[in-house]
């Protein structure tokens, strides 16, 4: 039986113990790092017990492709061109696996919208000779075709047969001479790193070590001049020393001393004389610490080796697998592993794959983000993209509760703006503590309109009744009249002490300051209040990239992926660079402070223990 999975940036697979979430992330280390990956080794029991067939297939397909590649010889080529793309025009690669063999053996396929005719339908596997000889078989004149190029000839025969048969098929990669355009694609494709719930945590282990020994291997050769020099050094004064012993040998024994020379048995090895080990200040070693603290340096050490494998292996996008991220920690910890990977999955060419059983981590989650896997009646597996009737059931039979210390709902657009708020929110309250903190205050539950999260889900579900007050905070956007004009009156009627703000500029990226964009982005842009920064800024990026296209030339799926990674940018790295004074200057008409003033508003009536916190200085 087929299943097939939707990914996004960020994705995370939620079911019962033994559902088969593991298996989704291992499946992806067989296919991007083979079937005898040191990971995980697909055997012969692997195969479905129902299905009756031995072998096993694991496809993936990917979006995001190279405009041109060089699939043979030295021509630049598309997959396009070349009938590798499917009906979406993705490129969708098969690996199908015999387990029915001792050792099980993968066999590559592009599953392609591709020529069937049987002149035109093996040309991806014929060298460069045979490419000539079928032309010649079929009286194709190649006067005026480089005959050194293989997609130059592949063009000619393709274009020389009437009628070439186009459908879905799967055409080899793994034979003849297709086995060189695979290699070619394979440089193109993500580096996959995965991350495991049972990986070993000790300050001895492989896993700790390798990283380690790679740090120091890294410094040994930046040095590797100098150890030179005393090599010689050593060489040269212990030779001194064996030459004298064996002159004062040679007097006694002149016999003995003729026999023997002077040699050193092997280059010295300097990693040997190196073993790092992480400390504390109290000089605890890692194997010595709380699991909790072993497994998040043991996940830092893990995506430092994944970065280093990336960039030696010369791609630019990664993937991370990482099973069970919130095993052994502290629920707060939880809560910032997650903010971390998805701000991870938020960078350029990077992707973010996590399990987890526990709703109440997956309750930090975007809706859209979240793969609920489920197994039916006679042990067939399910994965269903989430949504609220897949939240209900999560909340239903995995058990998520409602926070009841709840005061206030503060409702904004996106999760972005949620964003902004928490590094705002931080940096009013290390200036006045009796600003709230959004990150850190239980009584204030954050979600956005424009798409739901799980904790959104429960809490709306459980807590609709207690008529808790609202604070919404809507993007002006550029029109004349607010798009959520309507909706604001509607919040600030309802008379139950929820209040609704629109924001005086276009959105919460025209509140940054041009300075702390500067930080983050090392150039200067000019914008107004009604200017679409993200915009900006993610041409800006694209015209200092070394892309050969222009903006305008981009397809609009590029510009909507490039604006987007802006804008979490903005967002996070450049929000978390705001100060009071950087504020002030942003905000001259203090629309912060009425939004942050409401909230304290409500939590004082709910509480009677808070005032309204104006921002100092304003």
């Amino acid at each position: 039986m087929e299943t097939r999975v939707n990914f996004d940036d960020f994705t995370a697979f939620i079911g019962r113990n033994d559902a088969g979430k593991s298996t989704i992330l291992e499946a992806l280390e067989i296919f991007f790092n083979g079937a005898g990956s040191a990971l995980v080794k697909i055997e012969t029991a692997d195969a479905c017990v129902h299905s009756g067939d031995q072998k096993v297939l694991i496809g993936c397909v990917f979006s995001d492709l190279p405009e041109e590649l060089v699939l043979d010889a030295q021509t630049i080529t598309t997959l396009q061109d070349e009938y590798l793309l499917n009906e979406e025009g993705d490129l969708e690669i098969h690996k199908i696996i015999d387990c029915g063999l001792k050792s099980p053996k993968e066999t590559v396929y592009a599953h392609a919208l591709h020529p069937t005719a049987e002149p035109v339908k093996d040309l991806l596997e014929l060298t460069n000779a045979e490419l000539k000889e079928r032309a010649k078989l079929l009286a194709i004149d190649l006067t005026a075709v480089d005959k050194r190029s293989n997609p130059a000839l592949r063009r000619a025969l393709r274009m020389a047969v009437p009628e070439l048969g186009i459908r879905m098929v799967r055409l080899p990669l793994g034979s003849k001479d297709a086995k060189a355009a695979w290699e070619s694609i394979v440089k193109h494709l993500p580096q996959y790193a995965l991350f495991q719930a049972d990986r070993p945590s000790r300050d001895e282990d492989s896993e700790v070590q390798d990283p380690m020994k790679i740090a120091v291997a890294e410094a040994i050769r930046s040095v590797e001049e100098t150890l030179n020099e005393i090599k010689e050094v050593v060489r040269v004064k212990v030779t001194e020393v064996a030459t004298r012993t064996l002159d004062k040998l040679r007097e006694m024994d002149p016999f003995l001393a003729n026999e023997l020379s002077p040699h050193f048995k092997a280059e010295p090895k300097w990693d040997g004389l190196f073993k790092l080990s992480l400390t504390g200040d109290n000089q605890i070693p890692v194997n010595k610490r709380g699991s909790g603290v072993r497994r998040l340096i043991l996940l830092n050490f893990f995506r430092a080796e994944a970065e280093r494998r990336q960039l030696s292996a010369g791609t630019r996008n990664i993937i991370y697998g990482i099973e069970e991220p919130e095993t052994a920690q502290h629920p707060a910890n939880q809560k910032m592993l997650v903010t971390t990977l998805r701000t991870l999955a938020q960078e350029a060419h990077c992707q973010v794959v996590i399990t987890t059983h526990v709703p109440g981590l997956a309750g930090f989650l975007e809706t859209s983000t979240i793969r609920y896997v489920e197994v039916k009646e006679g042990g067939a597996r399910y994965v269903r993209d989430g949504d609220d009737t897949v939240l209900r059931e999560i909340a239903e039979q995995l058990g998520v509760l409602p926070d009841s210390r709840v005061r206030v709902f503060v409702c904004v657009e996106g999760p972005n703006d949620v964003s902004f708020l928490k590094h705002i929110s931080r940096t009013l309250h290390s200036d006045n503590p009796m600003v709230p903190n959004l990150e850190s205050d239980p009584r204030i539950a954050l979600f956005h309109l424009g798409g739901s999260t799980l904790k959104d889900w429960v809490q709306n579900h459980y807590l609709r009744g207690l008529g808790i007050p609202e604070v919404h905070i809507y993007d002006r956007d550029e029109e004349k009249t607010p798009r959520y004009k309507v909706q604001q009156s509607a919040v600030n009627a309802r008379g139950d002490g929820s209040v609704a703000f629109i924001t005086g500029k276009r959105e919460a990226e025209n509140y940054l300051h041009p300075d702390a964009i500067f930080e983050v982005y090392n150039f200067t842009i000019g914008f107004a209040d009604s200017d679409d920064l993200p915009l900006l800024i993610a041409q800006k990026v694209h015209e200092d990239s070394e892309s050969h296209k222009t903006w305008d030339l981009l397809s609009e799926e590029k510009k909507k992926g490039k604006i987007s990674r802006a804008k979490a940018k903005l967002n996070n790295e450049v929000a978390a660079r705001m100060n009071i004074a950087r504020l002030r200057q942003s905000d001259p008409e203090g629309d912060i402070q009425k939004w942050f003033g409401a909230i304290a508003a409500i939590l004082e009536l709910n509480q009677g223990v808070m005032q309204a916190a104006p921002v100092s200085g304003q």
